[in-house]
């Protein structure tokens, strides 16, 4: 087995791991707590998942990094960084909705090389490779083929804390609904952007987002031939807050509603 197959053996099989333990406490009893800010959980199925999939990292590359929700980085020499969601859309899952899932990235040298989401619920699993298009359950993917904004459905989400910023989630929500524009709120991040890269969505738009959130997510989207940017159009980094995300012919379009004063 080559290297590049082992990468993608072994994210596969983290997220695997991962999802097992999501599955394993979905609509059971568990610990739940709360982080910094209203509604911030984390449960006992978090840190499960977490536990899993890092002990299938660290068996096969014990030096690469790691970055994840529910852990503190650990400083790495490596070039090689797992980018790790052990359960996204964690307010769905601690409510027994079917909207969450276990995202992992790999990165290298600040490019994505790999990603995968995968609902075990749906049991819906997304994979992207660069340069090698993306795939739901091994069937190759893409975006849709909507051309303006007022005729595309739509999906975002929400801070839960508000930012006090101009030109905020709630003013541009505001601004695409009184245009009769479809838009949903799911509380799934990584699902938001698979669901992009399947075609169900056209596009999908976030003010405040990290790292673990996107990583996978965004290289889907590219790979099944849409667009990713920053909120201002600009080449997307998962390590910054804002994105937009379409099958590429909304995109300007959607880049000018969300900055429009």
């Amino acid at each position: 087995m080559n290297l590049c197959s082992m990468y993608k053996q072994t994210l596969i099989n983290a997220t695997q791991a991962g999802a097992k333990e999501l599955k394993r406490f979905f609509n059971g009893k568990f610990f739940i707590s709360n982080k910094e800010g209203i509604n911030n959980l984390v449960t006992e199925a978090d840190h499960a998942s977490d536990k899993a999939i890092r002990e299938v990292i660290k068996t096969a590359f014990p030096d690469h990094g790691i970055v994840s929700e529910e852990s503190e980085e650990k400083i790495s020499e490596s070039e090689y960084k797992w980018i790790i969601d052990p359960i996204d859309g964690t307010v769905n899952f601690a409510n027994s909705i079917p909207i969450c899932c276990v995202s992992i990235g790999l990165e290298y040298r600040g490019e994505m090389l790999m990603g995968a989401v995968f609902n075990p619920i749906l049991n819906e699993f997304f994979f992207a490779e660069k340069n090698k298009g993306a795939t739901l359950n091994d069937q190759k993917i893409s975006v849709s083929d909507k051309t303006e904004v007022l005729t595309s459905c739509l999906v975002t989400g929400f801070p839960y804390t508000y930012l006090d910023q101009p030109n905020g989630p709630l003013q541009v929500f505001s601004r695409l609904i009184k245009k009769g524009i479809p838009l949903r709120r799911l509380g799934s991040a990584a699902i938001d952007l698979c669901w992009v890269a399947a075609g169900r969505f056209d596009g999908f738009y976030e003010h405040q987002l990290y790292p673990w959130d996107s990583a996978a997510g965004f290289l889907i989207v590219e790979e099944a031939g849409g667009k990713v940017t920053n909120l201002k159009g600009e080449k997307y980094s998962p390590f910054e807050f804002g994105i937009i995300a379409t099958n590429g012919k909304i995109h300007d379009e959607l880049v000018e509603w969300i900055n429009a004063e």
